[in-house]
């Protein structure tokens, strides 16, 4: 029982840590204090759930706990989110905050699925079962923002193109400014890529420790991979070229497009994956 409870502290510590790395990444691209307050908060309950964890391996092994990869990762996270505190709380180092956690996150994730290979074969499957499930649910959450996001730069191109052509009418006003358009098919996006990043590294260690012939060059596992980065490359253009109106809204249609083929054609072909 006891054991089954702490495997359910380790997910919930992984979905409070994927929450706290989303707001760390709103805070990297908008210098958002409310954010940054809100992932350091987050980000500090992951760090008493940790310590919980920790000082009851210390109190039922009888050792400190760093003697094996799988402890050693554990601790190895704690100590990042430590640091990260420290550093946020003190130092005000913003920038390497997302960046650690997101290491932090991917050693956590790492730790979380090899504990379980030790647990009981019927646990442990459940276990990472639950794990794959976060995985889906996390990239399908991130693909309907992406949808989203889509629709509003349609509306925005169909709105452009009424304006343009100066095509005045009740179809006008009912479509929103142009602006208010172009921003929250932009804060759904920011929202959606870290998601997808935290979906794909859950399902990337899944898949090697659950599959015997997982490759790298699977169509879904490419395709996913690519949805990541035209979508990073639309905040890039977006952020620091500072591409606005029209051609971003056609980057962020064109990857809408990439999304659907990957989605679509390439789960198709892939050998492990529906979605």
């Amino acid at each position: 029982m006891i054991e089954m409870n702490l495997s359910r502290l380790n997910e919930l510590t992984i979905i409070i840590y994927a929450i706290s790395v989303l707001f760390y990444f709103i805070d990297f691209l908008h210098n958002n204090r409310k954010a940054n307050r809100s992932a350091f908060w987050l980000l500090s309950v992951v760090w008493v759930m940790q310590t919980i964890f920790l000082f009851y391996e210390m109190i039922h092994t009888g050792k400190f706990p760093v003697l094996n990869i799988v402890e050693g990762l554990y601790f190895y996270t704690w100590v990042l989110i430590t640091f990260s505190l420290l550093l946020n709380r003190f130092l005000r180092i913003d920038f390497i905050l997302f960046f650690t956690n997101l290491i932090g996150f991917f050693m956590m994730a790492i730790h979380t699925f090899a504990l379980t290979q030790s647990q009981s074969g019927a646990l442990s499957d459940q276990l990472i079962s639950e794990l794959s499930i976060i995985h889906i649910t996390m990239a399908i959450l991130s693909y309907g923002a992406f949808s989203i996001s889509f629709v509003f730069s349609l509306l925005y191109l169909l709105q452009y193109d009424l304006l343009k052509k100066k095509k005045w009418g009740k179809r006008l006003l009912r479509i929103e400014d142009l602006s208010k358009l172009d921003r929250v098919a932009y804060i759904l996006n920011v929202i959606a890529v870290p998601m997808l990043l935290l979906s794909l590294i859950l399902g990337a260690i899944w898949a090697y420790i659950k599959l015997d012939d997982f490759h790298w060059y699977d169509t879904k596992v490419l395709g996913s991979f690519t949805v990541l980065i035209v979508y990073s490359f639309y905040l890039y253009n977006k952020i620091v070229k500072e591409l606005q109106g029209r051609t971003i809204a056609l980057w962020n249609a064109a990857s809408f497009l990439i999304l659907l083929i990957n989605f679509f054609l390439f789960g198709s072909l892939s050998r492990f994956h529906w979605f």
